[in-house]
């Protein structure tokens, strides 16, 4: 493998508006201490309306049609746990503080500069998506720096791309394991103590490695380090309202979650922007090629032989979200099937129990759209069929108990968030609630799913597909309301009505680019 010229000047032609190239407007690390006694402040106070919402929901005058309470307090205590193990992983619990600039590397420290791969897999991206990505890659310092193209395409223009830049190109006859076996392969050509995994639209800092280097110091309890990681920042927010959409859920992953999962040692890799030690790697036989998050199953195994994981709060590279629904779905759905699928690997995992409570947490997420779809289902059989799972006596009563514990639970994740959670990004994840459902039924059933690359630029055309199952529960709901609004005005339906309109709101949002695409794009901000 040829050895990258790291003071190498670009040769292509990168777009100078390519939005990668921009600062970021996102910062990782932690808030001053005011916003976390704020945070711990309305977090003590959702706790208690949990509890107050809880002993309301659970007393026996409550039920009503007793399948659908079964359903529905089910549907509540999910999302309970889900709120306090957020409220745990991000608030109650300890801080991790870095100093700036961290640590000095321990190799730095005797001397010389360690040695270090930078893979780059592409398989079907463009020239101009994956260049920048090249010509940053070679610019790196704080390490004597070998950068190879992995072209799991097989195409002569990425082969001229690497061989102009001066930088190592492999490619493989047999296309077994996606991503995983692409970077298997290549680890078998390559042998630097160090190896940093950049999905071929991330585009990384010149100061990467300075940041991340250190870090590989000895880790808690004295047990070493296997990779370190940083955030997957989407430079492409501010123009895209997909994008936006997709990198506000990231920000809040990024921001506190990951922090708090540091914290507790229980960061996992996330496939991009990490650098793992080599012989990490080859403890556990390189990466899983079953599974289609490879990155999260080989954090378990990782973990589980005694590797220690650390998690640098600093955005460190800068890459592309998914532009449209279609590429939205795609990249969820993936996500989802290898998390829901890794529930029985986490069980078993030789682990303590709150690094599994973490992974579990994470991996339970991708069940949320099964409690949006009854939250949605309730009020249409509320209307079509007058069952319903609150007695009626109780029904009416129901709002001024849930709002205070909905109300709260938002504004913690405001709170925590620092504002960067919006309601485009919870619109975009209801719409797509149907992807929850689908990916989590085919791990139940064990039904295989490619890797698929997610699409690096906007389709202008309508996406149907994407869009039908959200389509068809829409008319479903406006049937409901109309149904509703003429049948009778009582107060019980007057709710139910309430209700089936404001999801028809927040799926109208998230699947609006879908039916007019234009409305995806946004005037650039002013102060680009």
């Amino acid at each position: 493998m040829t050895e990258a010229l790291i003071l190498a000047e670009p040769v292509g032609a990168i777009a100078d508006d390519d939005p990668r190239l921009a600062a970021p407007r996102w910062d990782a690390a932690p808030g001053p201490a005011t916003s976390r006694v704020k945070a711990v402040g309305v977090t003590l106070l959702g706790l208690v309306a949990v509890a107050a919402y809880l002993w309301w929901l659970t007393r026996p005058v409550r039920v009503g049609n007793p399948v659908l309470y079964g359903v529905l307090l089910t549907a509540e205590l999910f999302n309970v746990v889900q709120a306090i193990g957020f409220w745990w992983t991000c608030v109650l619990g300890p801080q991790r503080r870095r100093a700036p600039g961290g640590r000095r590397s321990p190799i730095a420290d005797a001397g010389r500069r360690p040695d270090v791969d930078v893979l780059i897999p592409t398989y079907n991206e463009p020239v101009e998506i994956v260049e920048p990505v090249v010509a940053a890659a070679t610019r790196m310092y704080g390490a004597r720096v070998r950068v190879a193209l992995l072209d799991d395409g097989n195409r002569d223009e990425m082969a001229r791309l690497a061989l102009r830049y001066g930088i190592g190109y492999l490619r493989r006859t047999v296309h077994s394991g996606a991503k995983a076996g692409n970077i298997n392969h290549a680890l078998g050509h390559t042998d630097a103590p160090y190896v940093l995994v950049l999905d071929c639209d991330h585009v990384p800092a010149d100061d990467l490695l300075v940041h991340t280097l250190p870090e590989f110091a000895t880790g808690a309890g004295g047990r070493p380090v296997a990779f370190v990681q940083t955030p997957q920042y989407y430079a492409n927010a501010p123009s895209n309202r997909i994008a936006e959409g997709a990198w506000s859920q990231q920000s809040l992953f990024f921001g506190p979650i990951a922090r708090g999962k540091d914290a507790r040692h229980a960061m996992f890799c996330c496939g991009t922007n990490v650098v793992f030690a080599r012989t990490a790697l080859e403890d556990v036989g390189g990466f899983p090629e079953t599974s289609v998050t490879e990155d999260f199953e080989l954090s378990i195994e990782l973990h589980e032989r005694g590797w220690e994981s650390a998690y640098v709060p600093k955005v460190l590279a800068s890459g592309l979200g998914p532009e449209d629904l279609a590429a939205y779905v795609s990249q969820q759905h993936r996500w989802a099937r290898g998390c829901v699928g890794a529930f029985g690997r986490i069980l078993r995992a030789r682990l303590p129990w709150r690094h599994r409570l973490q992974y579990l947490l994470s991996a339970s997420f991708f069940l949320t759209g099964w409690t949006l779809a009854i939250y949605m289902a309730m009020p249409v059989i509320r209307i079509l069929t007058g069952a319903q799972p609150i007695d009626a006596a109780s029904a009416d009563n129901f709002l001024v108990a849930f709002a205070p514990f909905f109300g709260l639970s938002l504004a913690v994740v405001a709170t925590v968030g620092a504002g960067r959670y919006t309601f485009s990004a919870y619109a975009l994840m209801a719409a797509t609630f149907w992807v929850h459902i689908h990916a989590s039924c085919r791990a139940l059933f064990r039904r295989p799913t490619r890797f698929v690359v997610t699409p690096k630029n906007a389709d202008t055309e309508r996406q149907w597909r994407a869009a039908a199952p959200t389509l068809a529960v829409l008319g479903l709901l406006v049937l409901t309301v109309v149904v509703g609004l003429a049948s009778d005005r009582s107060a019980a339906t007057l709710n139910n009505v309430a209700f089936a309109v404001f999801h028809i709101a927040v799926l109208s949002h998230g699947v609006a680019t879908a039916v007019v695409p234009s409305v995806a794009r946004i005037s650039e901000p002013s102060d680009r």
